[in-house]
């Protein structure tokens, strides 16, 4: 394995980076930075193909490798000293990580290990190390009681609750998620991960003098997104279904609620969190800025396409969480971002890619 000798300036070093975050990213890191260089086993649950992707940036040096073997990061470190590590390498998908849950703690968990044992040992630290992380951790999240408006943690839904049909928690609603004011509590393995990478992440960061920075990310979608892996792109999913001429099913009632931050916005914040000189030490969440009913995002799919209505199911996932948003306003005060993106908007150029594709 050889790279390519980098220019005078910096180094970013992306994990996952052929991914559909890590192509939309690229572009910007490649303007950011003199060297990107991308750690990736191009998985062949998001790479059916196992090729370099298009949409990556030509600037972009790519290492096929799995971040779990230490002989890949031996190789990417004896000629790559990063000044910045983004680590976007997970294994996702909620319901799937109730069924495998060995792979998920083994990618996400083992796999953050192993490269921050190679930054060490190979006297390679970066100065800051970015995660993108879940919304996942919060689990359900926090509740305001209706009559006193206490904020209560009522946990995960039971089987029971769920078989019948009792989906929100009696006399409570729900809260935005905040990293400043709702603690992580996740219901899913996949979550459970994702909050351990956290904690890891941050305890040997700040035993070596390296600056986490960790990103809370919402229900990301957009161009790019993985048309083949089934367990994630709800909203491609939809656009697939209402493009066939199929009414999209709804899960439960159809309305939860969701924050669909588009992909472009996500790549920004993710390029901010890279350059901003001062963050602190506060997951920042990372969101559209609004919530919205699963029942109209696919409402809006299905009026694009001229599809039937969307139609409730009654069914549900074990893992699911009834509502999710985040507050995007510390995001906005250290990152000195904002969305930029309506649901409308991102749906239009989600469903205009799938367009091309033919799909």
């Amino acid at each position: 394995m050889t790279l390519s000798g980098g220019a005078s300036g910096e180094t970013v070093v992306v994990t996952g980076g052929s991914g559909f975050i890590g192509t939309a990213l690229s572009s910007g890191l490649g303007d950011a930075y003199d060297r990107v260089v991308v750690v990736d086993n191009l998985s062949p649950q998001v790479h059916a193909c196992r090729e370099r992707p298009a949409l990556l940036d030509p600037r972009v040096e790519l290492v096929v490798g799995d971040v779990r073997e230490a002989d890949v990061w031996e190789s990417v470190l004896s000629e790559c000293r990063p000044d910045v590590v983004v680590h976007l390498a997970a294994e996702t998908g909620t319901g799937q990580s109730l069924t495998d849950a060995s792979l998920h703690a083994d990618v996400n968990v083992v796999g953050l290990a192993r490269m921050l044992d190679a930054l060490q040992r190979r006297s390679a630290l970066p100065r800051r190390v970015v995660l993108a992380s879940s919304r996942a951790v919060y689990g359900e999240g926090a509740w305001r009681d209706a009559v006193s408006g206490d904020v209560v943690y009522p946990g995960q839904r039971t089987s029971a609750m769920l078989g019948e049909a009792s989906w929100d928690f009696p006399g409570l609603e729900p809260v935005a998620m905040s990293s400043r004011s709702v603690s992580p509590s996740p219901v899913s393995v996949y979550g459970a991960t994702k909050l351990a990478q956290e904690v890891v992440l941050s305890a040997w960061a700040r035993a070596l003098g390296v600056e986490p920075v960790v990103l809370r990310l919402q229900n990301v979608y957009g161009p790019g997104q993985s048309l083949t892996n089934p367990y994630t792109g709800i909203m491609s999913l939809f656009c697939r279904l209402a493009r066939s001429g199929r009414s999209i099913p709804l899960y439960e009632d159809g309305l939860m609620r969701r924050d669909f931050v588009f992909i472009d916005d996500v790549a920004r914040a993710i390029v901010a969190a890279t350059l901003v000189k001062v963050l602190g030490d506060v997951p920042i969440d990372v969101g559209s800025g609004e919530h919205q009913t699963i029942a109209r995002a696919a409402q809006l799919i299905a009026g694009r396409y001229g599809a039937p209505e969307p139609h409730v199911t009654g069914e549900f996932r074990q893992g699911d969480v009834r509502h999710a948003w985040a507050d995007v306003g510390h995001a906005a005060d250290v990152l000195d971002w904002a969305p930029e993106y309506s649901l409308a908007q991102g749906i239009e150029r989600l469903a205009g890619w799938i367009d091309t594709r033919g799909t």
